[in-house]
């Protein structure tokens, strides 16, 4: 067997999980499914979902990964028999799917970026349906797509030190940084706050128990979070046994709200500045595709500038989360066969590629690829609550008090995940399997 990498410090391992967690997910999802009729009811349920579910799933995620030091497709079979590769199977399959369509949202991104420098954005909303028509469709959609897998594919191969760590260090706080002179640009602009109360903080208590809403904000924290396709255990088989693991949790689960924020206050004002409301509601692109880059037309050469600033932050938030998608059928590979990575790296990507290529074609299949494997996302995280809470729950608390984590934090996480992430996970997913299957029908 080959020797496992480890991440060369502790922040690199926080940058690069907050990096799987900071996407497309947060810079596009989270506007649209606030949009949604959510506003701050969304917000408050997602942030409980986050703080009373997510951690303790997240914590548990980390624990399988390094008290293993196997891969996604290996570590549940290895920590509780092989009753549980169903489990294996489940990640293995669910970060292949997420990154098939994922991949040619990413192309769509970076068409739109030298779009913005070097061609042109949209006028006005029927020339900006032309434009999104013509990013999404014929050989475009491919040439992006594969871009955006070879650029992926680079940097998985040069390791996890080399490729994942580095790229991560340098690009999250870089995409922090400038986002956050993004929304002071942003909260400047006429409608601001109008923009703010009517998405993100406008209360309605009715939402609070609309299946939509639940269904969108369990949906964001799990799809944000990278949480139950087994990202967050090939990470953390890089890890030392000292990693204090609930506190860089915590870490993760703040930059990606930060960031989920953080989006919302430019796209928000955007969209309201420049009469674009109905646009950002309508569909799941809207946002992202055809709101801003109309609004951003309106300001000219400046506009242009801020857009191809935005859409290239867009890019490499959805590099850093392609990478950790890739890196679970990658090391899966690796540690099941004894493949070399670059080896690994080709064929997964060639089956990522091939998988996602329907998607490249429909815009439908796209649609329903990313509805079924949000809540595939769900299953997961349900089925690593009761693996860690109720099968090997001992492991849990051991590896933790090996780093030293304090006995109250242990308690805690431990009663969390075991009496409480379980059945509001398992509501969670019966409300969004309704939901979806009501929205087809």
């Amino acid at each position: 067997m080959q020797s496992r990498e480890k991440w060369r410090s502790s922040f690199g391992f926080v940058m690069a999980a907050a990096g799987s967690a900071v996407g497309l997910g947060n810079l596009w999802g989270f506007a649209y499914r606030s949009s949604q009729g959510g506003g701050l009811a969304f917000l408050l349920l997602y942030v409980l979902i986050v703080l009373l579910v997510c951690v303790p799933v997240l914590v548990g995620e980390m624990v399988l990964g390094r008290s293993t030091a196997a891969s996604p497709f290996l570590a549940p079979s290895k920590a509780a028999g092989d009753s549980w590769k169903p489990l294996g199977w489940l990640f293995a399959i669910a970060s292949c799917g997420i990154l098939s369509f994922y991949a040619v949202i990413m192309g769509w991104t970076v068409d739109t970026f030298f779009h913005s420098l070097f061609v042109g954005l949209p006028s006005d909303i029927s020339e900006a349906g032309a434009f999104f028509d013509r990013i999404s469709t014929g050989k475009s959609v491919f040439i992006g797509q594969i871009i955006s897998l070879l650029l992926t594919a680079f940097i998985v191969s040069a390791g996890v030190r080399g490729g994942i760590e580095r790229l991560t260090r340098l690009c999250m706080p870089l995409l922090f940084g400038l986002l956050l002179l993004l929304a002071i640009w942003a909260a400047f602009l006429k409608g601001s706050w109008e923009g703010y109360s009517t998405f993100l903080l406008r209360w309605d208590a009715s939402q609070l128990l609309e299946p939509g809403t639940i269904r969108n904000a369990f949906t964001q924290a799990f799809f944000s979070l990278s949480l139950g396709i087994g990202i967050m255990v090939a990470y953390s088989s890089y890890l030392d046994k000292n990693n204090k693991l609930p506190k860089e949790a915590l870490g993760i689960v703040s930059f990606d709200t930060a960031v989920g924020l953080l989006a919302g206050m430019i796209t928000f004002p955007i969209v309201i500045s420049f009469g674009l409301t109905d646009v950002i509601s309508e569909s799941t692109v809207g946002a992202l595709f055809i709101a801003l880059p109309t609004g951003f037309a309106n300001l000219g050469i400046f506009g242009r500038l801020i857009a191809g600033i935005f859409f290239g932050l867009a890019f490499i938030a959805a590099i850093t989360s392609s990478i950790s998608l890739l890196e679970v059928p990658v090391s899966s590979l690796m540690d099941q066969l004894n493949w070399e990575r670059r080896k690994a790296v080709i064929v997964s990507t060639l089956i990522v590629f091939v998988i996602g290529i329907p998607s490249a074609i429909s815009l439908d299949v796209l649609g329903n690829m990313d509805a079924i494997f949000n809540v595939l996302l769900i299953l997961g995280g349900f089925l690593i609550s009761i693996l860690l809470g109720w099968v090997i729950p001992r492991k849990y608390d051991e590896d933790l008090a090996l780093a030293n984590s304090s006995y109250r934090v242990r308690k805690y996480l431990k009663f969390m995940l075991r009496w409480v992430s379980p059945p509001v996970i398992a509501i969670g997913l019966v409300i969004s399997l309704t939901d979806l299957f009501q929205s087809w029908i």
